[in-house]
């Protein structure tokens, strides 16, 4: 499971990136007022990246804390 969070903590962080660059360099061609509205993916992506990043940090913990309960019952 571990190398399957990376990849998708990765692919959140990647895509947020790109999309930002992307929306940036469109509204610099065609004008922000068209493509403002698609930095809200942007952001919804990078959102993911954080929340995965804090959920897998979590998980972790909640790992260790049962790895040590069932340690003190043998």
């Amino acid at each position: 499971m571990g190398l399957y969070n990376k990849i998708m903590l990765n692919f959140w962080l990647f895509a947020g990136i790109l999309i930002f660059i992307v929306v940036t360099y469109m509204g610099f061609v065609e004008g922000f007022d068209v493509w403002s509205y698609y930095y809200l993916f942007s952001g919804l992506a990078l959102f993911m990246f954080f929340m995965r990043k804090w959920m897998i940090k979590r998980m972790d913990k909640h790992m260790k804390y049962l790895n040590e309960q069932q340690d003190d019952e043998q």
